[in-house]
């Protein structure tokens, strides 16, 4: 029997899992990027992988029309097959059917932009925001905004509601993303901590500046933290008895949601 022959086809399969782990790893970067696009040097640094390693899967996936590179700026984004990919699934997932009434709700109750955020790897994704009656709104990101779990305060209590082991390790995973956010993995661990002992995640300071944001966890039947509700505001509108005034909402409507996604 030829050892090395036995060696290679062991190993393959478990070479081939890295190479695609490596190249959706490049894929949230890039997405992160939106269409302004990522520099190569940002997706080595976020990604830790070694600039040929990098330079090699964005190749590949150029060719597959999965990323495409704007020859003005040199930056690489996602490309237009993407999208059209998704096409392939259009309905909403459960998850929005089930919170669209209770946005609607608690977006009229608090009168500030609300935001849906959902867990996508190590990130979290945008993929609602309700815009409130009060005449000054937040609008610190859009719906497709891509961060990474912890410099926000959905990412925070994402991680709160997980397993202390399992968010660390995304925390150091994320950490080199960290600098790019003013952030770090101490801040965000404490931040972390903070949530579980409160309930909620809250940062003091918000993605914009003279912003608060206060942010409950959703979590799957099966217990798992898949998502979080977001209250943005001016920092006088959150004062210390508002903020537990919208706490509450955001927490009874999670369990709205929770009990609908659960049914």
């Amino acid at each position: 029997m030829d050892k090395n022959r036995f060696t290679r086809n062991a190993t393959s399969p478990r070479q081939g899992a890295q190479a695609i782990r490596r190249a959706l790893a490049v894929l949230r970067i890039l997405a992160a990027g939106r269409e302004a696009g990522v520099p190569l040097a940002e997706v080595v640094q976020a990604t830790g992988l070694t600039r040929p390693t990098v330079h090699r899967i964005v190749h590949v996936l150029i060719e597959e029309g999965i990323v495409e590179r704007n020859e003005k700026s040199g930056h690489y984004a996602i490309g237009n097959q993407v999208p059209e990919l998704a096409l392939a699934r259009p309905r909403p997932s459960r998850l929005l059917i089930a919170a669209n009434p209770s946005l609607q709700r608690a977006s009229t109750e608090i009168g500030d932009t609300l935001f849906l955020t959902v867990r996508t790897g190590n990130d979290t994704l945008c993929v609602d925001r309700r815009i409130g009656i009060y005449p000054i709104q937040v609008l610190s990101i859009e719906v497709g905004a891509r961060r990474p779990l912890g410099v926000s305060s959905a990412g925070v209590a994402i991680l709160a509601a997980m397993p202390a082991q399992d968010a660390r390790k995304i925390v150091a995973a994320n950490e080199k993303r960290f600098e790019a956010y003013k952030t770090d993995m101490a801040t965000v661990l404490g931040e972390i901590t903070a949530a579980r002992r409160l309930g909620y995640g809250m940062r003091e300071i918000g993605l914009i500046q003279g912003t608060k944001s206060i942010s409950t966890w959703i979590k799957t039947p099966d217990g798992q933290p898949a998502a979080a509700m977001t209250v943005s505001a001016v920092r006088t509108r959150l004062g210390p008895r508002r903020e537990q005034e919208v706490a509450e909402i955001l927490l009874r409507e999670t369990r709205v949601i929770e009990q609908a996604i659960g049914g």
